[in-house]
């Protein structure tokens, strides 16, 4: 971990994200450097509350993405209902309405693969609580690109099988609990 330099983190979420997201990003201080992109599974036909919902909580700026937007350090930006969100080869953000993948739009592992193709090992990928198994393959992707790749211990996730699944796909990802996740996100900028 020492003199590994981050650009970007990923991180992917379905059942139980509300809570894990309200322990992990508000203990990310004020200034903190890295961009943190965030999907959630969130049903197609309603307004996302969840921007409002962590500004309220977190010292970052929060927002929903936008598409053709450049990515900025020290911003939370979440995938908008119904959207896939891709990271651009010029790190700009872009929305997709293609087709879902594992019944999900916006799909965790399109986030992370695009993210990785973009970042490769500046780019952290983390795995929260969830009840399938998008974001094990981004997951890979983000490992196989040199990132580093983390997953939320499975025994203390609200839904384990996304976090199961995500340490299958890569055994040696880290597991640790939310807290240790957000200490973990701290100490790499100061590394």
């Amino acid at each position: 971990m020492t003199g590994r330099h981050f650009e970007a983190v990923v991180i992917g979420a379905s059942a139980g994200a509300v809570e894990a997201l309200s322990v992990l990003l508000p203990a990310l201080p004020r200034g903190y450097p890295l961009a943190i992109l965030i999907v959630i599974h969130l049903p197609p036909d309603k307004k996302s509350v969840m921007a409002e919902i962590m500004s309220a909580k977190c010292a970052l700026p929060v927002k929903e993405a936008e598409d053709k937007e450049s990515i900025a350090g020290g911003t939370i930006y979440f995938a908008p209902p119904d959207y896939h969100l891709l990271v651009e080869a010029d790190k700009s953000l872009s929305l997709s309405s293609e087709e879902p993948v594992l019944f999900s739009r916006p799909s965790i592992d399109i986030l992370f693969e695009t993210a990785a193709d973009a970042y490769g090992a500046e780019l952290i990928g983390i795995i929260l609580s969830g009840a399938n198994e998008d974001g094990a393959r981004g997951l890979k992707a983000v490992l196989d690109a040199g990132g580093a790749v983390v997953v939320q211990q499975p025994e203390l996730a609200y839904a384990s099988a996304m976090p199961l699944a995500a340490l299958e796909a890569c055994p040696d990802a880290i597991a640790l609990s939310l807290e240790q996740i957000a200490s973990y996100l701290q100490k790499v900028v100061h590394a």
